[in-house]
């Protein structure tokens, strides 16, 4: 058997990377029966039907480092979240919740953000200091000024990385930017809405001519916390970690108890207020997610 991996998916058919060549697979129906859905990134075993036609089936699908399920990827290193300063304008909340999701699989978490050169009012500036006091790296870019392409690119080197955002921030555009090999189609942002008509239909991931792979990946407006508890939530995000004396220990949820660390922090200026604004939005939505189960 041939060793590989999933680098994309489409209507029952999953393309595997080997050492050979691309084959195009079916999987074995016992998948279905046990439960398992391969994913883009699934590292693979595969049987050879047809050499010639590079035609295959999938046999075995290897335990997982990470797994990604909006959107649904596997054995990720480095999640590049990429949001727009304008058209459309940036929703932290809705970055928040992908950052969260990427801190709940480990992994390393980079904020990209877009049509820097369109800035007029200093949403940039705003953005990358709410998210820099938070820990994270951020990256403006424009495709127009060139502005740090070169950064990304280096994010990227021989990694496996998945690029994840809302629609019409220029993921497509990006990518196109980085690999000229790509060519990946690009969506014109409606005028009504400034948001871009969905051009990717599916998860896929791209070989980088620097080395590395890349998800391109579909857009979306909103992700579900399905299975993250409300004690769990604080550990995603990364800037209350230096708090961690809370007096009221690993079971504080850093909302109504009094003199609060966090809370103190976020008071002090050293705790974003709107990253913890975000933070109680996300708990309180988890709870109503829980009392609907429940």
């Amino acid at each position: 058997m041939l060793e590989g991996k999933i680098i994309k998916g489409i209507s029952g058919f999953y393309y595997v990377d080997t050492d050979n060549g691309i084959y195009e697979c079916k999987a074995r129906g016992i998948f279905r029966k046990q439960k398992i859905t391969p994913l883009v990134g699934d590292r693979v075993k595969i049987s050879i039907v047809d050499e010639d036609e590079k035609k295959g089936i999938l046999e075995e699908v290897d335990s997982r480092d990470t797994e990604l399920i909006r959107p649904p990827i596997a054995n990720v290193d480095k999640a590049l979240i990429v949001f727009a300063i304008k058209n459309p304008k940036p929703n932290l909340s809705l970055l928040d919740r992908f950052i969260v999701l990427a801190e709940k699989e480990n992994l390393e978490t980079v904020i990209i953000l877009t049509k820097a050169d369109l800035d007029d009012n200093d949403t940039l500036e705003t953005v990358k200091n709410i998210y820099e006091l938070s820990g994270y790296k951020v990256i403006p870019v424009s495709n127009i000024t060139k502005l740090n392409i070169d950064k990304v690119k280096e994010e990227l080197k021989e990694n496996v990385v998945v690029f994840a955002g809302p629609s019409g921030v220029g993921k497509s555009s990006l990518l196109n930017e980085i690999d000229e090999n790509f060519k990946l189609q690009t969506g014109v942002v409606s005028d009504k809405i400034k948001r871009g008509k969905h051009t990717t239909r599916h998860a896929e991931l791209l070989k980088l001519e620097f080395g590395g792979m890349v998800a391109d990946t579909p857009g979306f407006s909103s992700l579900a916390l399905e299975d993250i508890e409300e004690v769990e939530l604080k550990d995603y995000f990364i800037e209350f970690d230096k708090f961690n004396d809370c007096k009221f220990g690993s079971k504080c949820i850093h909302e109504n108890e009094p003199n609060c660390a966090i809370k103190e922090a976020v008071a002090n200026g050293e705790i974003s207020k709107e990253r913890y604004d975000s933070y109680i939005q996300l708990l309180n939505e988890i709870r109503q997610n829980n009392s609907r189960r429940y």
